[in-house]
């Protein structure tokens, strides 16, 4: 009974033995595994270098961005220094013709009144146009 025992143990476990996977089974499991791993890798690592450009790229497009409205800023903040002298020279221009009226009657007596040639009027409602 005891050789029964043995010989059926030994044909079990030679079985179990076996039926597992072979030596190239494993191999390939590895190596699948392996090729798994690399790949998850590689797109991580191509994730990781596109959203680096990415942000590259934003960066730089914000930098022109605010380089163009400074510019603009600039130019407008010149163009209102250019332009505020130009006002004011107009405004000095607008301010001496009011001042100084070029009236080709200026000095002259209105009709009617009766003025010395001395400028003394002897009527006091006369009065001399400007």
């Amino acid at each position: 009974m005891k050789k029964i025992t043995f010989i059926a143990g030994f044909a079990l476990l030679s079985g179990l033995i076996a039926c597992g996977p072979s030596a190239e089974e494993i191999a390939k499991k590895e190596k699948a595994k392996a090729d798994s791993i690399a790949a998850v890798e590689k797109a991580i690592a191509d994730s990781v270098a596109a959203a680096q450009e990415k942000a590259m790229q934003d960066s730089l497009n914000a930098a022109r961005e605010k380089a163009m409205q400074d510019s603009i800023a600039q130019a407008e903040e010149a163009a209102k220094k250019k332009s505020a002298p130009k006002a004011k020279k107009e405004k000095k221009k607008e301010e001496t013709k009011k001042e100084e009226p070029k009236n080709p009657r200026a000095g002259a007596v209105k009709e009617g009144s009766q003025t010395k040639s001395d400028g003394s009027n002897p009527r006091k409602g006369a009065v001399k146009v400007q």
